[in-house]
């Protein structure tokens, strides 16, 4: 069996776009790659590279948790844990930070991003984080790790940190391949098409639609969105950006393609198109959020989430046991 390894930060509230473009897709390769073993954490000390609020952040933990499993991730097909809840993916964190250079970790682009943006002083885990990344990743022999193009330089640093290890201590690690899974439509904002839909701190709150959302709130978030003085409902990214990014959504969370939906709404105006459309949201929404309330304060969900972390602790146990005796720490 193959297996597959990936995480998610638990730093902010989950969009219609993180649904469309991520997780439905991800829930889609489970039944997929039926040859895979599945390992999905969520990542809570990547989290603390940057300041979070104790409450916060162990809400945002359990809610995403609660969410792939409400989007339809089978937590009996797939390890679905909390990535500090096993201690091994810190401690080999360290010994990748001890194999890995200062230039490298300097050299990443996200690193340089984020420092440029930082208001407050830069955590030594914002340098580092590749370094537990590539544990994160290398814990698990992982095969194939989903990559999108901005990730994978860090695909190439978890490559380098396995290699040179096992060049000083001994075939230890396997090198991950990089996956590119299908990706879904890249949904945009509902006030400003032309920015990638985003709960940002300086968004408009009409410009986004939370899953968790309630189903008015939705349906009023579609119906007051940017359109233009056109009343013509077809695809031009470039003079349309706000029709043509309803109709992707349309298309995204239908059987429908653009060109059905602008053959259908050819002699309609915006005002049924985007009702049209509200309603399409919200019957997508509604069992996501009926299952979410279902499980997210439920013993179901702690279950779940403790045989995803006994599960991997297994393996994470033993690959660094193998990692310890290779390097020569403690007693043997």
């Amino acid at each position: 069996m193959k297996r597959l390894v990936s995480g998610i930060k638990p730093t902010g509230e989950m969009t219609l776009g993180n649904y469309i473009g991520a997780l439905r897709q991800f829930v889609n390769l489970q039944n997929e790659l039926t040859d895979t073993e599945f390992y999905i954490f969520i990542a809570d000390l990547h989290a603390i590279t940057t300041p979070q609020e104790k409450q916060t952040l162990r809400k945002n933990i359990k809610t995403i948790a609660a969410l792939y499993i409400a989007c339809g991730l089978d937590p009996n097909r797939v390890n679905l844990f909390i990535q500090s809840e096993v201690s091994e993916h810190a401690e080999l964190g360290y010994i990748m930070e001890s194999t890995l250079y200062i230039g490298e970790m300097e050299r990443m682009i996200q690193f340089k991003e984020k420092r440029q943006t930082q208001t407050e002083g830069i955590r030594t885990s914002l340098l580092t984080y590749p370094a537990l990344m590539a544990a994160d990743i290398l814990l698990y022999d992982a095969d194939l790790v989903p990559v999108g193009e901005d990730q994978m330089q860090h695909l190439e640093i978890t490559r380098t940190a396995a290699n040179r290890f096992n060049y000083l201590y001994g075939e230890t690690f396997k090198e991950p391949e990089g996956f590119t899974p299908k990706t879904g439509a890249r949904i945009m904002g509902l006030q400003n098409p032309t920015s990638k839909m985003s709960k940002s701190s300086t968004a408009n709150s009409k410009d986004y639609i939370l899953i968790l959302d309630d189903l008015a709130v939705i349906k009023n978030k579609i119906k007051s969105a940017v359109t233009d003085s056109d009343t013509r409902i077809i695809f031009d990214k470039e003079n349309k950006p706000g029709i043509s990014n309803l109709l992707t959504i349309y298309s995204a969370l239908s059987s429908l393609s653009i060109k059905d939906l602008e053959k259908k709404y050819e002699n309609e105006s915006y005002g049924t198109f985007k009702s049209d459309l509200a309603d399409v949201v919200a019957n997508e929404l509604a069992p996501i959020q009926k299952r979410f309330n279902e499980i997210i304060n439920s013993k179901e969900l702690d279950d779940y989430l403790d045989q995803g972390r006994n599960n991997a602790k297994k393996i994470a146990e033993r690959k660094l046991k193998k990692v310890y005796n290779k390097i020569g720490l403690g007693r043997k």
